[in-house]
């Protein structure tokens, strides 16, 4: 029987607390209907992270500011953000999509690379999460929801210098700038962070730099983005559990986002072209790195597109974009490969009297080594009262296999390139309600997946394979919680509960029950004259296995307006957990720094 004291008591305490009207920053995360980059379509129950919450928490890395949000992160060392899975309403890690401003930049080797995001956190203005029918329109991969990085526009003259230690020889140092001189907004950052790791082939090492230069023109605004980021870490057991390989890994990312938005007499008018290249090194046993066992491999993805958007009276503000992709693959085990994608997508909103909000969208989508599939979304939004809504969504979605699951090959794993496209329905229902102190909703969700993929095999001394599988269907709840106790005290709190039923046909699954059943996260902000401090709770409980309660605090001092002390711990309580069967996570980590502004 589930045990949810921990987190019940949170909730109890916001259900309870009196409602007291004050003003203040926004709080460290809000639901609310989130507008992307692509179009202002009408999205379901979304949730979005804020400046605040980072600054309260001193996060190295944008990737941790998600911990907040009804996101299960499956992290083999969530510092740093060196390598972290997502999921999202029991997903697998292959089955979110990963938007940088709204346009798709999933790994197309592997869903283990969609954190490589050269950006720091300086540069992420804030992160968008959008599960499941919401999430349709932006194209594949985005089977159990969507996370778009928003990237921060040079608006003013802003310089900020960071840098902290911890243990285990952990360090990191940040310096960004960012200035607006007439049309020209510039924006600059650099971070290098390493760390001995908390176990034996833990340690890494991580450079990133990015570069923002955005052009103010009479009708719109022209927006070049390029970032660069390098990662060496130890990876033991990263990719087979339980056997201990001592394995090593590096990665260079490279990404270039160029975009164009142009609103003239009323047309929204958005070409963008986007560039990203990755290397990938891998030895299986670091002790024989010169063996055989070594992978290499480069992927590059090319994504020129472009939208049109009119606002057509009565029928509402109608958009068509059209995209055309290419991803290919050089590697030394799966090969060379090259896959060509097509796809031009139509999508409607408006607004039917005072009451009612209707979004709709259709996508078509080619790819040359599969056939062409179609999806799309409904919406619909019920206005109660000013402050109360409820929602409804159905969607359809796909997904095709990356080059690891058609071609990898090693002396635990095997893939299939006789691979099918997944293919879900996504169906929820939801109530909103958002006040001046006070927001939540409650979202039941459905999704009906067909020839899911996973890593399959009947017998543990067989190899892993990766098959398609006939159904899954997942069942599930999210609430979410956001109050302003008083001046000093707000809190945010979510929970999500997921329930999956896997037609398993007598295998035995690597991915398919890690997923979170019971996710809830707690987050107390408290505004002291000297500074803004949060302690954070989460439980997590994956099916078959025990649930564990992390603890988390970020304390801050204001020196003065300009710079400040700060003091972070992550699992306070010093819990022994596993989030991936197998790899066992940092213990207590404690770590000071200082944060110059101006």
């Amino acid at each position: 029987m589930f045990n949810i004291k921990p987190g019940g008591f949170f909730i109890a305490l916001l259900l309870l607390s009196p409602r007291l009207s004050f003003s203040y920053q926004e709080p460290a995360q809000e639901l609310e209907t989130v507008v992307v980059t692509k179009q202002k379509q009408f999205l379901l129950n979304a949730y979005s992270t804020s400046s605040s919450q980072s600054e309260s928490f001193n996060y190295q890395s944008a990737v941790e500011e998600l911990t907040g949000l009804p996101v299960d992160l499956q992290s083999r060392s969530l510092q740093s953000g060196i390598q972290t899975d997502f999921s999202l309403r029991g997903s697998s890690f292959q089955q979110v999509l990963i938007l940088l401003n709204g346009q798709r930049v999933n790994d197309p080797q592997t869903g283990h690379y969609n954190s490589d995001i050269p950006f720091t956190k300086e540069d992420i203005k804030r992160i968008e999460v959008i599960p499941g029918a919401g999430s349709s329109l932006f194209g594949p991969d985005a089977i159990g929801g969507a996370i778009n990085f928003v990237l921060r526009p040079p608006e003013d003259r802003r310089v900020s210098w960071e840098f902290g230690a911890g243990n285990n020889r952990n360090g990191y140092g940040l310096f960004s700038f960012s200035d607006k001189i007439k049309d020209l907004g510039l924006r600059f950052s650099i971070e290098d962070a390493q760390s001995k790791g908390f176990r034996f082939d833990t340690d890494y090492k991580k450079f990133t730099t990015s570069l923002g230069a955005y052009l103010q023109l009479p009708d719109g605004v022209w927006e070049n983005n390029f970032g660069y980021q390098e990662k060496a870490f130890g990876a033991f057991d990263f990719y087979t559990p339980g056997r201990g390989f001592p394995s090593f890994e590096w990665t260079n990312t490279y990404l270039i986002n160029s975009g164009l938005t142009l609103n003239r007499e009323g047309l929204l008018i958005k070409p963008n072209f986007l560039w990203r290249r990755h290397y990938d090194k891998f030895v299986l046993d670091k002790t024989q790195a010169r063996s055989s066992s070594a992978n290499n491999h480069r992927t590059d993805m090319f994504t020129p597109s472009i939208y049109l958007q009119k606002d057509i009276g009565r029928l509402g503000k109608a958009g068509l974009g059209m995209e055309w992709g290419q991803e290919r693959i050089v590697s030394t085990n799966l090969g060379n490969h090259t896959r060509d994608h097509k796809s031009v997508f139509l999508d409607d909103s408006l607004a039917l009297g005072q009451k009612w909000d209707l979004g709709f969208s259709f996508r078509w989508d080619n790819f040359s080594d599969f056939n062409e599939v179609y999806t799309g979304s409904a919406s619909a939004k019920f206005k109660l009262t000013e402050k109360a809504a409820f929602n409804f969504g159905i969607s359809r979605t796909m997904r095709i296999p990356s080059f690891t699951e058609l071609f990898y090959s090693d002396p635990t794993t095997i893939g299939n390139p006789d691979l099918a496209a997944e293919k879900a329905w996504n169906y929820q229902a939801g109530f909103e309600y958002k006040e001046q102190d006070f927001s939540s909703g409650l979202v039941f969700f459905l999704r009906s997946e067909r020839n899911m993929i996973d890593w399959v095999r009947t017998d543990p001394s067989q190899k892993w394979q990766a098959r398609n599988f006939t159904h899954d269907d997942v069942f599930g709840v999210e609430c979410s919680l956001s109050r302003r106790i008083n001046s000093l005290l707000s809190i945010d709190a979510n929970y999500a509960y997921t329930d999956k039923k896997i037609d398993t046909q007598g295998f035995l699954y690597k991915y398919g029950p890690n997923y979170a059943r019971h996710l809830i996260n707690t987050i107390f902000n408290i505004h002291l004259p000297f500074g803004r401090q949060e302690i954070g709770f989460q439980y997590k409980k994956r099916p078959g296995r025990r649930g564990w309660l992390l603890m988390n605090a970020g304390l801050n001092y204001d020196l003065n307006k300009n710079s400040r002390i700060f003091l972070n711990s992550t699992n306070i309580l010093n819990v022994e957990y596993q989030d991936i069967a197998g790899i066992p996570q940092p213990g207590r980590y404690v770590e000071a720094g200082f944060r110059l502004e101006w």
